[in-house]
């Protein structure tokens, strides 16, 4: 697929043009000066959550395109996606819609994040009761995929599902599955590779679920010691790829992660549903926003530093290149001295 590459002044445009419409947003909702807690929070409950969720997918597509040849450690040509969910926890008392437990309430947030650049491209938020594996029957898998989950999300049928649609899944077998092996590729025991079996499943009902071929992989991390058995549709990798490829899935973790300590999705301004839903997308809107910035800049900065630095000049009136131009240059100046100066010079 060819991309358009844009010239540095029409990438400023295009982050500016975002920043504008971020601003005109945040000013229909009534920010125009210090406001207070209850108004906010009156914001969230009103307004629709679906015109934040229509936001964050605009900026969606223009976040891939500039992510799409990063180097991910795995030479493919095809896209790679992790699938997870992530639970956040809420105040029963504050939120007794969203019951979770019998003294708890929760969210969910079940994400697909496209592993070049850690941009979510699916996201579905739902009370904590539902089961990861059923985003599975929500997803339309995309032809020529590879989609990297856990265990969580075995269920042969739904598995069965992706392989129909031609796309491929990867994920961790559970213990105690039940199959028979028909075929032993060649072992690489010298980086881990212990065993590549093609298998039938023979469960009761696993067999009537999936009743296709599978690909058993046996690999030993030497660095952490620990055996894997990984479970694929996919015949044409080598074993090792796939053991590589599965290391990706990491980056959901730590997007997860990310999201729920910089941008502040745990404490919400309002306690309806559409107040909570409001206060995702916004997060996840400004962080796809900060990849934009990140990308079209040209900054190698972290998206922590270069939030620092939008936190405190999105209202003002100042070129994005002016607010940018230095951030790596006052980093790399932060660092510490071994040899203290006596005089300031």
């Amino acid at each position: 697929m060819a991309f358009v590459q844009l010239t540095y002044r029409e990438s400023l445009r295009d982050i500016e043009a975002c920043l504008s419409a971020l601003h005109t947003k945040l000013y229909h909702v009534g920010i125009r000066s210090s406001i207070a807690r209850s108004t906010l929070a009156d914001a969230n409950n009103i307004r629709d959550w679906r015109i934040y969720a229509e936001f964050a997918q605009v900026l969606i597509h223009i976040a891939r395109p500039l992510y799409a040849h990063d180097d991910i450690g795995v030479e493919l040509d095809e896209m790679v996606y992790a699938l997870d969910s992530t639970t956040i926890d809420l105040c029963l008392t504050l939120f007794p819609w969203a019951r979770f437990r019998r003294r708890k309430a929760a969210v969910k947030m079940h994400t697909l994040i496209d592993i070049h650049g850690s941009i979510p491209v699916f996201i579905w938020i739902s009370d904590g009761k539902m089961h990861d594996v059923n985003i599975l029957d929500i997803l339309e898998p995309e032809p020529g995929a590879i989609y990297l989950m856990d265990r969580g999300y075995i269920d042969f049928e739904r598995l069965h599902n992706i392989a129909v649609s031609n796309a491929f899944f990867m994920t961790l077998s559970k213990s105690n599955m039940q199959f028979r092996r028909i075929y032993s590729h060649p072992q690489d025991i010298l980086h881990g590779v212990l065993s590549d079996q093609t298998i039938l499943l023979t469960g009761i009902r696993s067999a009537t679920d999936y009743p296709d071929k599978l690909r058993r992989v046996h690999y030993y991390d030497k660095e952490h010691q620990n055996h894997l058995y990984f479970l694929t549709n996919n015949f044409f990798y080598p074993p090792l790829t796939i053991a590589n490829l599965y290391k990706c899935r990491w980056q959901i973790e730590l997007f997860f992660k990310w999201i729920k300590q910089h941008l502040r999705i745990k404490a919400f301004y309002g306690l309806s549903e559409n107040a909570v839903k409001t206060q995702i997308w916004i997060a996840i809107s400004v962080y796809v926003l900060l990849a934009i910035i990140k990308k079209k800049l040209l900054l190698e900065s972290s998206l922590y530093t270069i939030l620092q630095v939008a936190s405190v000049s999105l209202f003002e009136k100042l070129p994005l290149y002016e607010a940018f131009s230095d951030i790596d240059i006052r980093a790399s100046h932060s660092e510490p001295c071994i040899q203290l100066n006596l005089f300031n010079i």
